[in-house]
């Protein structure tokens, strides 16, 4: 059995104020593997304090000196990346491709970010005046269960690039992961206090963050509507927030492309993280002419869609994260076959031989509708649907008729096609013939998918104040 009994603050691994034990639940089996100690006010108090101290001095900081943290957490993450990746699929079942491309993806942010430190200039002139960028102070950053590290290592090194001191609350199930990425930063020999990370409940200690006058800024990954409960509590103190939401991805397939290349690809940027990501691309957006044609293919890539065992090198679609996650999505299932959506495969119950953990079947509907819950609300798991249109004007259309614009995807025989119809779509990031990475673009929505943008230049501008000084 594991225990996460410590919290580190201020430069240590210190037993909590808070006496909450929370218990820590394999997806595969469903049975207890462990408990973790959870913080409170009282850490979360104690932990921005160490933060607002360190920052006195840490914000004064060169970009030599920064550039040298980030190159020592970039070595020390890349000799622990296989720890870092077994701990994710351990934890909350990840499969073992996803979660080996995020750790390869860790490393990769610390070098995007050190090339842009390098050539990021803090004092310019802009017109007749000095515009002086200096860190926005202290950040509290609130991260998911899904992709943890990940989020976590994008956040924490644009935050140290930009000279800011923080706190770090991550999911409380998330402890396992967070204890390998702390003894990362803690090797890394970073000034005391400039990196605290509090495990705790989003109500208490993300609460605390978010209401606290002595942090500046909070940048938040999750749902949508925890994301509305931090801006409005940010308000009252003017906090800065940056927010990556969720979101309900469009793929578009143009008339052009060649199906059986698109349609696998699509697929599995649907079933992205077993589906338990914001940027999966669940909904799927097809000429009607050739609905019947995807559905036959759809059925034929699904025969080798193994859902099962995350540690498999050839699993697609884990399990759930916990049993409320497999209800919630058994739910969605049965919402749309009472929409009328045609069920192509999968469906509701467990597949055969995985009882025990929150395993649910590689769904796909099809005939789907726009408007229908399943096409419109975000699911979070292995559910996608197939949504046929007239033209590439209607597909354009159906593409933005949607709440969210965090990411989409467009495939088409035509580069120039691809990018015309692109630059119609309201997303943040959108994809062309494919998934791609790239650590150095924005990344962030549109509309209710969020505020704000990370990675890059932009992200460490989320992180900076400018300030003018005129004569």
């Amino acid at each position: 059995m594991t225990t996460i009994d410590k919290v580190y603050i201020n430069g240590e691994f210190v037993t909590p104020h808070g006496t909450q034990r929370f218990d820590l639940i394999s997806p595969v089996t469903n049975q207890k593997t462990g408990e973790a100690v959870l913080g409170d006010e009282v850490d979360t108090q104690n932990a921005i304090a160490a933060a607002k101290d360190a920052y006195k001095t840490f914000s004064k900081t060169t970009k030599e000196e920064r550039i040298s943290y980030l190159e020592k957490l970039r070595a020390i993450v890349s000799r622990r990346e296989k720890d870092l990746t077994n701990v994710m699929v351990e934890e909350y079942g990840g499969t073992f491709q996803f979660c080996s491309m995020v750790s390869q993806n860790m490393v990769s942010d610390f070098s995007a970010i050190i090339d842009v430190l390098k050539n990021f200039d803090f004092e310019q002139t802009v017109g007749n005046s000095k515009v002086y960028l200096q860190p926005v102070g202290v950040v509290g950053i609130i991260i998911p269960w899904n992709m943890s590290n990940g989020f976590i290592v994008t956040k924490l090194s644009t935050a140290i690039a930009a000279g800011c001191t923080v706190v770090v609350k991550p999911s409380e199930m998330s402890t396992q992961q967070t204890q390998i990425i702390a003894e990362c930063f803690h090797e890394a020999g970073l000034p005391k206090g400039v990196i605290n990370f509090v495990n705790g409940l989003g109500d208490v200690v993300g609460a605390e963050l978010t209401g606290n006058i002595n942090v500046s800024k909070i940048a938040f990954t999750g749902s949508t509507a925890v994301g509305k409960i931090i801006a409005k509590g940010a308000v009252d103190s003017m906090k800065r927030v940056t927010l990556e939401l969720g979101g309900k991805s469009p793929n578009v397939i143009l008339d052009d492309a060649n199906l059986q290349e698109a349609i696998p690809t699509a697929i599995f940027a649907a079933y992205l993280n077993s589906g338990q990501a914001c940027a999966a691309a669940t909904r799927l957006l097809v000429p009607e002419s050739k609905l019947e044609e995807v559905n036959a293919i759809a059925k034929a890539v699904i025969q080798n869609i193994k859902v099962g065992n995350p540690k498999d090198v050839d699993t697609v679609v884990g399990p759930m994260v916990n049993k409320k996650q497999y209800e919630r999505v058994q739910d969605y299932i049965r919402i749309g076959q009472q929409e009328g959506a045609t069920l192509l495969v999968g469906g509701e119950g467990k597949p055969e031989g995985l009882e025990d953990g929150n395993y649910v079947k590689a769904t796909i509907f099809t005939n789907v509708k726009n408007d229908m819950r399943i096409a419109q609300e975000e699911i979070f798991g292995p559910v996608l649907s197939i949504i046929p249109y007239k033209d590439e004007e209607d597909a354009i259309a159906i593409a933005n008729d949607t709440s969210y614009g965090l990411a989409a995807y467009v495939s088409s025989a035509s580069k120039e096609r691809a990018y015309h119809v692109a630059s119609q779509i309201d997303a943040g990031r959108i994809c062309i013939n494919g998934i791609s990475h790239d650590s150095k673009a924005p990344f962030g929505g549109f509309k209710q998918s969020g505020i704000g943008r990370e990675y890059g230049i932009f992200g460490l501008e989320e992180y900076l104040e400018p300030k003018a000084i005129l004569e």
